[in-house]
């Protein structure tokens, strides 16, 4: 029987270096991690139930379907899933200093 490891060798040189050979573990981990940060602040903003949370609620969804169709297009046109996810991150990036900057003291 083989052995059976969880990561091939080309995840455990991409974990280890940091390279974004292959599926770019670490920057989609920090996305996810980051863009929690950014959910933190959303649903802090959405509380409010003010017109500025109304606001933010329309934005929010037509952001997710401008991402989605941006990501869909640069995979179409031959982007590596690592390009796709360093633009998530600098989406995710711009709205944490948007909302971060609306933070009361």
């Amino acid at each position: 029987m083989p052995d059976h490891h969880s990561f091939s060798a080309l995840d455990r040189h991409a974990v280890l270096s940091g390279s974004d050979n292959g599926f770019p573990w670490v920057a989609g981990a920090m996305l996810a991690f980051e863009a929690g940060e950014v959910v933190r602040l959303r649903c802090e903003k959405l509380s409010h139930g003010d017109e500025a949370a109304g606001r933010e609620a329309v934005l929010m969804v037509s952001e997710k379907i401008a991402a989605a169709f941006e990501a869909t297009m640069n995979l179409l046109s031959g982007a590596t899933p690592a390009a796709v996810i360093h633009r998530y991150r600098e989406h995710v990036a711009a709205n944490a200093r948007r909302l971060s900057a609306n933070e009361a003291p």
